[in-house]
């Protein structure tokens, strides 16, 4: 067995990715103020095993402070780590980029129906949002009715979050019936 060790070469950008959801998941993260590799220790264990390289991941963590992603405080012997607001809405983009919905084996015989109603000045969201729409396979009902067979609260909920919508803007209906439903049903296979 080889005394040497070998780590991931991750690009900077995965790194980055991986500390703001860590912290973004994890919320405030509080160390003991002991060891001076505290968060390679840290973000090792987290990623279940995977290696970083200690220089690639001590510049990416120091760059994510001097550009204010992140605030590093200590009190009492201990490092307080948390997102600011902007590190949060990046750490938001992340997980919007890698956003999925699981699919149960059977469908429960609920539609959950989408609806938006956001102002002309907000364009720029309303399209985004049907692009994800899109990406997530949600079949379009109506111009911004939009459909989907199997639980997704959790998502839109993410999404009305990160686009900063209202209920009244970003809705959620669970049904049981929408109607002629068989074209839809072909759709998704159901």
């Amino acid at each position: 067995m080889s005394q040497y060790k070998y780590y991931f070469k991750k690009p900077k950008t995965q790194i980055t990715k991986d500390i703001l959801t860590w912290l973004a998941v994890g919320g405030v993260v509080a160390i003991a103020a002991t060891s001076p590799y505290f968060i390679v220790n840290i973000l090792k264990s987290f990623r279940g095993g995977n290696r970083y390289n200690r220089k690639d991941l001590h510049n990416t963590f120091y760059r994510l402070r001097q550009e204010g992603y992140l605030v590093i405080t200590v009190k009492n012997h201990q490092i307080f780590i948390e997102l600011t607001e902007k590190g949060k809405k990046r750490a938001w983009r992340f997980q919007i980029n890698d956003l999925k919905i699981g699919k149960p084996k059977r469908w429960d015989g609920k539609w959950r129906i989408v609806m938006f109603d956001v102002a002309h000045v907000h364009r720029m969201k309303r399209e985004a949002l049907r692009g994800l729409l899109k990406r997530l396979e949600f079949y379009q009902l109506q111009k911004s009715v939009w459909i989907y067979p199997y639980h997704c609260k959790d998502e839109i909920d993410l999404l009305r979050s990160f686009f900063g919508f209202t209920h009244d803007e970003l809705r959620l209906i669970v049904a049981e019936d929408i109607g002629a439903s068989a074209h839809v049903r072909k759709v998704f296979h159901i």
